[in-house]
């Protein structure tokens, strides 16, 4: 008996919502958003993240995609408070001490402008008198809110968190407005499982 293919969808995460499809802790799940049975988020965002976010009812790949020793690459913008400075800058890439272990090595970038994002349903603290810059960060572990205490340990506070790829799957070439979700072309499943391949030998 042949085994129906597995299912891998792409959504693009809202603020707001958990990534589990109950509610939890008074913020909406996914359940309202993608009306697919048995399939289940391959990591997860916190509420007030956005962004891409895989769903799956493939427990392998969503274990390869998730597994700290496999370090398969997610990217992220990230809007901070003030603009970073070379040190700080180098501190992120080198690894900082988040809750008394420090973090890989990853990759920083400082963008010259913001990226092309719909507004947030609750826009993010604004203050005059301090600006703001956004980041691209990526990593190759998934720690507990890592991104926040990353920039915090930095002294730039996230205001807008939004991770904007998985592997090679980036959000701006899925075509998805927050809430909307698609399953992954053969191409894109191709490249995903492919990455996932590179990792485990890396």
């Amino acid at each position: 008996m042949i085994e129906p293919p597995h299912r891998i969808l792409a959504l693009y995460k809202p603020y707001g919502h958990v990534s589990r499809f109950s509610d939890e802790a008074g913020h909406p799940g996914l359940a309202s958003l993608v009306p697919v049975p048995n399939v289940y988020a391959a990591g997860r965002l916190d509420h007030d993240s956005e962004g891409l976010l895989l769903l799956t009812d493939d427990g392998a790949l969503a274990h390869a995609l998730t597994d700290p020793r496999r370090g398969h690459p997610r990217s992220y913008w990230v809007q901070v408070e003030r603009v970073p400075d070379t040190r700080a800058l180098e501190a992120l890439v080198r690894g900082v001490m988040v809750q008394g272990r420090r973090t890989r090595p990853a990759q920083v970038r400082l963008l010259r402008e913001a990226p092309s994002l719909p507004p947030r349903s609750i826009p993010i603290r604004f203050r005059k008198s301090v600006p703001t810059a956004w980041l691209e960060l990526t990593l190759r572990e998934g720690r507990n809110r890592q991104v926040r205490r990353m920039t915090a340990a930095v002294g730039h506070p996230t205001l807008r968190l939004v991770r904007a790829a998985l592997g090679p799957l980036h959000l701006a070439d899925l075509g998805l407005a927050p809430g909307q979700w698609r399953a992954l072309r053969p191409a894109e499943e191709g490249a995903l499982r492919a990455s996932v391949s590179r990792a485990r030998r890396a």
